[in-house]
């Protein structure tokens, strides 16, 4: 018995402490920081990756992370939804301003809980242009004002210098920006300002002043997907993309069985596609439109008229802004797409087509000339003045018979009824004209 007791005293020791254990393990278990580059154009892949990313540090317990920034900037939609996704974490995050963060950039970088810099970064010049590089319209403008004021009041920081950043009539000159000019901030200034907690030389640097030196340092890196999207939506490759869409199909739709065209402007397509729908730009609704679309174009060659056609080139177009981050991005896209598809075909046709042997499969040599002995139709001269007898009423058109020949004619404009004597009084082309006798 007493043996017995002393069985499961020594089980319970042993179970007492390896709860122990497992409590002094998860106290000893190192903290992690979780870095993020933000480099590059700010775009919708990039959207993307930071959204993963921050997944990603969630699901690791992360208990700070770090944007490592260095980015000239770019589109404001994108660099909104990246400031959407940054608030709605409730992990600790600091900006790194690693060489500079420009644009979209400084405002992604105004999310931050804390801002560092690099000795030599830049933060600020963020006023809002549109895609032909001029100023946006003051909708716009008041917009980006308003939200850069926001993201920098949200962290107890002066809005007027995040607003001195994008607007040229605030007076900044303590910070380096009289008025008339745009606010960059450098490491001192931004120090000075209240932009900036401190400078640092590197990444571990800052690392150990956020007082994790101890911690596990973890990377987000692009997948080969995402970093195959973010280069598929960029402003440069879409139009490339697009102009090799409609160059190849157009080629192979005025000469089909060719093959290699309408294949390369079939993979343009997929992979303009495949990059909008991996950054989250488009949805399959999108994809579903653009085949309606072309369906529809298809069907116009069976059902002519035009309002069918009409209908899927419309829809093709629409599926195509629909997909885009960017109208502006995408009505230049198209534009330079259409100019230079227009200019690609005539030089095909018109240049290359009559002196390099391979093109001349693209356009049609030949010509039916008479001389070659085409013609069009058979003019019966022969038959002016012969009389005949109507086969059907002719309301003006209707058939007689002549020389026992059976012939497709028009009256003068009369009525005539049938079995009446007819005279040929004059042939156009295939049009013959009688009279009733």
């Amino acid at each position: 018995m007493l043996q017995t007791k002393g069985f499961r005293a020594a089980l319970l020791s042993i179970f007492l402490l390896s709860l122990l254990g497992v409590q002094l393990h998860t106290k000893a278990e190192k903290q992690t920081v979780y870095v993020i580059p933000v480099e590059k154009n700010v775009e919708q892949g990039l959207a993307s990756f930071l959204s993963r990313s921050l997944q990603d540090a969630e699901a690791q317990h992360a208990n700070h992370i770090i944007l490592d920034i260095n980015t000239p900037g770019g589109l404001v939609k994108s660099a909104i939804d990246i400031a959407d996704t940054i608030n709605e974490t409730d992990i600790p995050i600091t900006a790194y301003v690693n060489k500079r963060a420009l644009s979209a950039g400084a405002y992604i970088a105004l999310q931050a809980d804390a801002i560092y810099m690099a000795s030599g970064g830049k933060m600020g010049a963020a006023a809002i242009i549109d895609g032909k590089g001029n100023a946006a319209d003051k909708k716009a403008e008041s917009f980006w004002l308003a939200e850069l004021e926001d993201a920098a009041a949200k962290n107890n920081r002066d809005p007027k210098y995040a607003r001195a950043m994008a607007d040229p009539d605030v007076d900044a000159r303590e910070a380096g920006a009289p008025k008339g000019d745009l606010l960059t901030l450098n490491a001192e200034k931004a120090v000075d300002v209240g932009y900036s907690e401190g400078t640092v030389n590197n990444l571990s640097a800052l690392v150990k002043k956020l007082g994790y030196e101890d911690a596990h340092i973890s990377y987000a890196e692009e997948s080969f997907a995402e970093k195959a999207a973010r280069w598929l939506t960029s402003p440069i490759v879409v139009p490339i993309l697009l102009t090799i869409a409609f160059l190849g199909l157009t080629v192979e739709l005025f000469s089909p069985g060719v093959g290699l065209p309408g294949t390369a402007g079939f993979i343009a397509l997929i992979l303009f596609f495949y990059g909008h729908l991996a950054t989250g730009l488009a949805g399959y609704e999108t994809v579903l439109l653009f085949i309606a679309g072309v369906i529809l174009i298809l069907m116009e060659i069976f059902l002519p008229g035009g309002i069918i056609g009409l209908l899927g080139l419309g829809a093709i177009v629409a599926s195509l802004f629909l997909a885009a981050g960017s109208f502006t991005v995408m009505a230049v896209s198209l534009l330079i797409a259409s100019a230079v598809s227009i200019t690609a075909f005539i030089l095909l046709t018109r240049v290359l087509g009559k002196r390099m042997k391979f093109f001349k499969k693209f356009i049609l040599n030949d010509s039916t000339n008479t001389e070659s002995g085409y013609v069009s139709n058979q003019t019966r001269t022969d038959l002016i003045g012969k009389e005949g007898v109507t086969f059907t009423p002719l309301r003006p058109a209707g058939t007689v018979i002549i020389d026992d020949e059976r012939l497709d004619v028009v009256s003068e404009g009369l009525f005539t009824e049938k079995d009446k004597k007819v005279k040929v009084i004059k042939v156009e082309g295939s049009r013959i004209v009688v009279r009733e006798i």
